[in-house]
């Protein structure tokens, strides 16, 4: 896959599992991706979360996607360095575009909201149709 394949197959298909360390023991959850292009991934989140504090002792991380919809097993794992964005216009545009946020009281201008961006990306699409294959990773962000 090319970068505008990978970005529109990460952006089609939004929830992801992002991995990051406690310590030394692993732990994955899965996040709703905000918005993918080629500076990197975008994901809004709560200062408050224990995710937040592994990010800040640890800042690297990989993130995969899976397309639910394939019968290969389609999917793109990101390997990058977070890094926290202060960008008002976007923690607007993440507030107009999660609606829930606004049900819980929080704004734009809310000091626990935080922006995520995973930069410095290695990405990596696989499917049983390409799994014998030598792996090959797009670099963006």
């Amino acid at each position: 896959m090319e970068l505008n394949e990978i970005l529109k197959f990460v952006n089609d298909n939004p929830i992801s599992f992002l991995a990051t360390l406690d310590g030394d023991q692993p732990k994955v959850r899965a996040l709703q991706l905000f918005s993918a292009d080629a500076t990197g991934l975008y994901y809004s989140m709560d200062a408050n979360k224990d995710v937040y504090k592994q990010l800040k002792v640890n800042p690297k991380v990989e993130v995969c996607f899976f397309d639910p919809k394939s019968k290969l097993g389609d999917m793109v794992r990101v390997m990058g360095k977070v890094e926290f964005v202060q960008d008002m216009e976007m923690k607007r545009k993440v507030i107009e575009a999660r609606p829930f946020l606004k049900q819980m009281g929080i704004t734009a201008e809310s000091p626990g909201l935080l922006i995520l961006k995973v930069a410095k990306c290695e990405a990596q699409y696989w499917s049983r149709a390409n799994m014998m294959e030598p792996k090959k990773y797009v670099k963006f962000g």
